[in-house]
């Protein structure tokens, strides 16, 4: 199994970000071949110091950390990717990695 996590940092207007996020971008990534599962946080993103500077934190499984190549390269990739510009004013930080179980 494979991450790409999200990390999206604080928006000036969050319910701007929020609207725009679950009614446009979710759809457009969930139709990114390749995607196993999609999972957000629930509520305040922290850090054990107290505030985090990230607002949202979006994990995505893929099957390999190719897969994950190829879904961002795909023309739904591209889409989901030239959305970010549209919401994600504050920037996003993108992460890939293999996983396993220890």
């Amino acid at each position: 199994m494979a991450k790409l996590v999200a990390l999206y940092r604080q928006p000036a207007d969050p319910a701007a970000f929020d609207s725009h996020y679950f009614s446009v971008h979710v759809p457009l990534a969930k139709r990114i071949s390749g995607l196993r599962r999609y999972e957000i946080n629930h509520g305040a993103v922290g850090t054990p110091q107290g505030k985090s500077p990230y607002h949202l934190v979006a994990m995505l499984s893929f099957d390999s950390v190719e897969a994950i190549q190829q879904a961002l390269v795909s023309p739904e990739g591209q889409a989901a990717a030239g959305d970010l510009g549209n919401f994600a004013q504050a920037g996003v930080e993108l992460l890939i990695f293999d996983t396993k179980d220890i």
